[in-house]
């Protein structure tokens, strides 16, 4: 879906933005070593689903990138067999047990934005960083420090694409979550099984997903009797 407003053009795309986990606590020659491999897990997992990252529109920071995915990107292989395979090429990299392995935050979302002089503008890109930056993501990295990976896709790409059955990760390993932040409130629903082409482990693998714990600053986790009341 296109909008021709003068000059600026309003497109819907797929998102997706990746963080690395303790990026500032590494030294200058182990944060290169992070990126580096982020970038080739990224790589391996898309060529994995067809896809080559060198046409996705990137903005990239020292930890991590918000990538702009090319028009008639198939949503279900990247909401679903793209992550499966970011968490086997995270856990293949980690198997050397070094001193900082590498342990990431994902969200995937889709919806309007257009380009600008300093990246993509618009509520897209804000939902999906939102989502990223949630404390609940934090969270499960903190507390299962076996887990390479911590995933969520925002409201409406969990409705409109891992609910089709068409996704290779199924809905039931999902929970959901209400993000309050400057203001505004971001719902998504967060992997809470491992990422595999079961579905995951039926949220039960020790990750939180409902309430308790502590919350984070500028976010906060619902109890799902409260979020589906709303």
């Amino acid at each position: 879906m296109v909008k021709e407003t003068g000059t600026t053009r309003l497109s819907y795309r797929l998102l997706l933005a990746v963080d690395i986990q303790g990026y500032s606590r590494r030294d200058t020659r182990e944060q290169l070593v992070a990126q580096s491999r982020l970038a080739e897990a990224l790589d391996r997992a898309a060529r994995g689903v067809g896809l080559d990252r060198s046409r996705w529109d990137k903005q990239v920071g020292g930890d991590g990138e918000l990538a702009t995915l090319p028009e008639g990107v198939d949503p279900a292989a990247v909401a679903g067999d793209f992550v499966i395979g970011l968490a086997a090429m995270l856990r293949e990299l980690n198997a050397d047990g070094g001193r900082f392995p590498l342990r990431v935050r994902l969200s995937v979302h889709h919806g309007t934005l257009t380009a600008g002089p300093f990246g993509p503008a618009g509520d897209a890109p804000i939902v999906v960083q939102r989502l990223l930056d949630a404390a609940p993501l934090r969270r499960l990295l903190t507390d299962d420090k076996d887990r390479d990976l911590a995933y969520v896709v925002s409201d409406t790409l969990f409705d409109d694409v891992v609910r089709t059955g068409f996704c290779a990760l199924r809905p039931r390993a999902f929970r959901p979550v209400k993000v309050v932040a400057k203001g505004a409130a971001f719902r998504g629903h967060i992997l809470t099984g491992r990422p595999a082409r079961d579905g995951g482990a039926d949220g039960a693998d020790g990750a939180d997903g409902g309430t308790g714990g502590e919350r984070g600053p500028g976010a906060r986790l619902l109890d799902f009797p409260a979020l589906a009341a709303r």
